[in-house]
């Protein structure tokens, strides 16, 4: 196999395409930290991805019999990559995650640790635990817990809240990943959950902050309609292509958490920039 092959089989396995959409989570906890203490924030960007693409990693590994059966054409059945070395990187990743993230304090570190425990509970048990979507929203939670922790005011509020709102919009984003091979209906209370951030603007705002946080919010249901219309329709939609577009929405989240707090000029330039380049990625890397 030729070294652009190799390399290529690296990024599918780490699922970089979605790698944004972590470093818009770190930026907008950290920001909800009260953002400064500047030398740590290569730590927490670099050691949060490493963290992200280790557990996707991982994810592969642990589904390396369902693949074979479901979808030979992943990197493990279709021989592109032994399994041996997959379960090597992965592990091999999280330590180095965890390792960059002691960089960040003490709480940060801790954390670290605990989301890459988490990391592993869910890669074993997301195709048989049903209730493995809940591990899924915790690990987001994790990251925007370390990010907050990270910022020169410490971990506070904003980002424990804000942090739960992301991770319900990730439970229901992961139910409907759950049906990617699904064709039909899929469930509607799950997308309820799609609500908790805009309900959370809502509620942690007032006056002139209300008002930006009405704004994105608009936005982030215009973007949610457009990739759930065909739920609604009644015809039978691509949920790899659902999960995929609103993978990139994490990211409107994160503006929605930051944007009452942080000047129009720079969360428009950074969040939509992360948004864009999320689904640039994406035309050349698989998100799922």
């Amino acid at each position: 196999m030729n070294p652009a092959t190799q390399f290529r089989t690296l990024l599918v396995l780490g699922r970089v395409s979605n790698l944004p959409t972590v470093w818009s989570n770190c930026l907008a906890g950290w920001w909800l930290g009260g953002g400064g203490n500047y030398g740590k924030l290569p730590f927490l960007l670099l050691g949060m991805s490493v963290l992200y693409t280790g557990g996707m990693f991982l994810n592969d590994a642990f589904d390396e019999e369902f693949d074979r059966q479901r979808r030979a054409e992943r990197p493990i059945p279709s021989g592109k990559i032994a399994a041996s070395q997959v379960w090597f990187y992965g592990f091999g990743q999280l330590g180095a995650g965890i390792l960059l993230l002691l960089f960040c304090g003490k709480i940060a570190a801790v954390c670290a640790v605990l989301l890459a425990a988490t990391i592993v509970i869910y890669d074993f048990t997301h195709k048989f635990f049903t209730a493995s979507p809940w591990i899924m929203g915790a690990c987001r939670f994790w990251v925007y817990v370390i990010a907050g922790a990270t910022g020169s005011f410490g971990l506070n509020g904003w980002p424990i809240g804000c942090g739960l709102a992301l991770a319900f919009y990730i439970v229901g984003l992961s139910y409907v990943a759950r049906r990617e091979s699904f064709r039909g209906s899929a469930p509607i209370w799950p997308l309820l959950l799609l609500t908790a951030p805009i309900i959370l603007g809502w509620m942690m705002n007032t006056g002139a902050y209300r008002t930006a946080a009405l704004w994105i919010s608009l936005l982030l249901v215009l973007w949610m309609a457009r990739c759930l219309r065909t739920i609604f329709t009644g015809g039978g939609q691509n949920a790899g292509w659902i999960v995929t577009n609103r993978l990139a929405g994490i990211t409107l989240v994160d503006w929605l958490s930051v944007a009452p707090q942080i000047p129009p000029p720079l969360s428009v330039v950074v969040f939509l920039a992360l948004f864009a380049l999320t689904k640039w990625f994406q035309k050349f890397i698989p998100a799922t």
